[in-house]
């Protein structure tokens, strides 16, 4: 189908109450009596709470339906060819991010490497956390809102430093407790700094200039990421690329095991989604409709991995471990372009 560009702010149908169900009715205030058209509008599964809902007039167009959450939120369904396409698109935009990669951790390691805590530094390893652990960026309005915190937003007592080990325990998004432990003695000392400052707000990561505090925005991130990088990357990117590599590893280690099996190929992609779910702090499956690349299935189910790659390298794979770095990660990136 031809998809056709939705415009919300022009006459759509709308859905109102109707008894214990709604009914739906066209520009003019009739009701919608075609059945393929109800049924159409049926099959939307728009959320009953919804409220002030508009609905495209034509299947292809690619907003299908708008409406006002019991948050007061905006929200849209999307037609499946067009988020097809978004997701399409994120993909080979996080595989040019991957590429980049080598160029934002050298800038990254620079900046780790300078002293006190400056603006650099401190994004520095914001940076080099979000690299290592998987973290959320974070944001002031979501905290405030859902008392839920990313690496931007997480407070002096999220984070304990012992043994050259930085362990961060959280309330994360949905109420879920959140635990990242980290050895990276760079990342470690400036974390351990920022626990000792004797001034300063209780958020942990803040950085001093001109002799003023100020706390660090997933913007300020985002931004530096972008200058390091030379590419518009952000800190989901990471998320989303990192998910990529480790379901790739798991489902290279699983494939030596299930053999040409579908049934036990079944079961190890389902359990390599739970693994990598685990890591980002999702549900299986958001993490496999959001963060994955779909062409990893794909290439799963008609038996091609990167374990040749890894036993090329010599690399000592376990299943579950998060080789996210280097040669691992060329693998992946050479069997998706």
């Amino acid at each position: 189908m031809r998809l056709r560009t939705s415009h919300p702010d022009r006459p759509g149908y709308a859905r109102v109450r109707h008894g214990r169900g709604f009914r739906y009715l066209d520009p003019t205030g009739t009701p919608v009596i075609d059945p393929s058209e109800r049924e159409r509008l049926r099959s939307l599964v728009i959320p009953p709470a919804w409220t002030d809902v508009w609905i495209c007039p034509w299947p292809g167009g690619h907003i299908q339906a708008m409406g006002t959450d019991e948050a007061g939120r905006r929200q849209y369904l999307y037609h499946p060819a067009f988020r097809e396409r978004q997701e399409a698109a994120k993909h080979d935009h996080v595989l040019d991010v991957a590429t980049r990669l080598p160029r934002l951790r050298q800038g990254v390691a620079r900046d780790l490497a300078a002293r006190g805590l400056g603006r650099d530094r401190v994004l520095g390893c914001s940076a080099r956390l979000l690299d290592l652990g998987f973290f959320r960026v974070g944001g002031t309005a979501y905290r405030r809102d859902h008392q839920a915190y990313g690496l931007t937003t997480l407070l002096r007592e999220h984070a304990v430093c012992s043994r050259g080990e930085v362990c961060f325990r959280y309330p994360g998004k949905s109420g879920q407790e959140q635990t990242r432990a980290l050895v990276d003695p760079a990342a470690y000392a400036v974390v351990r700094s920022l626990l000792r400052r004797s001034e300063g707000q209780s958020q942990l990561f803040v950085y001093r200039q001109a002799g003023i505090w100020h706390e660090v925005r997933a913007g300020d991130v985002n931004d530096y990421l972008r200058s390091r990088s030379g590419t518009d990357i952000t800190a989901k990117d990471f998320r989303t690329w990192h998910a990529t590599v480790l379901a790739a590893v798991a489902l290279a280690v699983s494939a030596e095991v299930v053999g040409e099996s579908r049934a036990l190929r079944t079961k190890a992609l389902a359990r390599a989604v739970r693994e990598v779910s685990g890591y980002l702090g999702n549900t299986p499956a958001v993490c496999r409709s959001s963060y994955i690349n779909p062409r990893l299935f794909e290439l799963y189910e008609n038996g091609v991995t990167i374990r040749p790659a890894l036993e090329r390298l010599g690399a000592d794979v376990v299943y579950g471990h998060p080789a996210t770095h280097g040669e691992v990660e060329a693998a992946v990136l050479e069997l998706l372009s």
